[in-house]
């Protein structure tokens, strides 16, 4: 958690020059949280259109969706930011804020998987799907817990983890996909049968988010049992 903390400092650090310019220009918290909205709406089409018109061995449409990812994760993250800063946080800002995060989130997943369909990367798909169930349950198991006034923010593959470790995986697979020619692939004598492949940047580490996710889903399950047994409520 130390860590986490030291890079949520960081981050704001980063983003503040652009929280000040926000509400300098009186941009408003959900306006910046439609905006988080739209881009994941983006992200979702960037990858369709790859699977629609991109071959197998063109992940540069791989590589864009990455990069779009982390954008629309900046508005995610600063727009609580111009809240507080800009003096502007209310009670139905936080839950406009919530309830577009998880539609931005479904609307990245929905793109990834239909590409990864269209290009059969079937059990690549399955991975990301597992992921997608993941991510939601760590932002429900948080909200329930926090309507039955239960303090839940323990683990470690949150919401900007996840954004960041995706969009990351999907640039570096762009990247790598520019330098070697499209798909390729790696095998290793030492492993008889296992062979990596351009995607494997992007969907190895989906497999560390789809299994982090859930685990962070159970991991705050069970922090919220032992609140409840110390409280003889459980």
């Amino acid at each position: 958690m130390a860590f986490r903390d030291s890079a949520k400092r960081i981050l704001h650090g980063t983003f503040h020059p652009i929280v000040r310019l926000f509400i300098y220009l009186g941009i408003t918290p959900n306006i910046v949280t439609t905006i988080g909205l739209i881009l994941n709406i983006c992200v979702a089409i960037i990858f369709i259109i790859g699977a629609e018109y991109g071959d197998r061995g063109d992940l540069s449409y791989v590589g864009w969706g990455g990069a779009c990812i982390l954008f629309a994760g900046m508005f995610d993250m600063i727009d609580g930011q111009v809240a507080r800063l800009g003096k502007s946080s209310s009670r139905f800002g936080a839950l406009y804020d919530s309830v577009l995060d998880r539609y931005s989130e479904l609307f990245m997943f929905l793109g990834i998987c239909y590409y990864l369909v269209s290009h059969h990367y079937f059990l690549s798909s399955l991975v990301a799907f597992i992921a997608l169930i993941g991510s939601v349950m760590v932002s429900y198991t948080r909200a329930r817990a926090e309507g039955l006034g239960i303090p839940c923010t323990e683990g470690l593959m949150q919401r900007p983890e996840r954004v960041i470790l995706i969009g990351v995986s999907a640039i570096v697979c762009g990247i790598v996909a520019a330098f070697t020619g499209g798909l390729r692939k790696w095998t290793f004598e030492s492993i008889p049968g296992f062979y990596l492949e351009t995607i494997s940047f992007f969907t190895f580490p989906m497999i560390a988010v789809a299994l982090l996710a859930n685990y962070t889903a159970g991991q705050r399950l069970f922090a919220c049992y032992r609140y409840l047994k110390e409280k003889g409520e459980e």
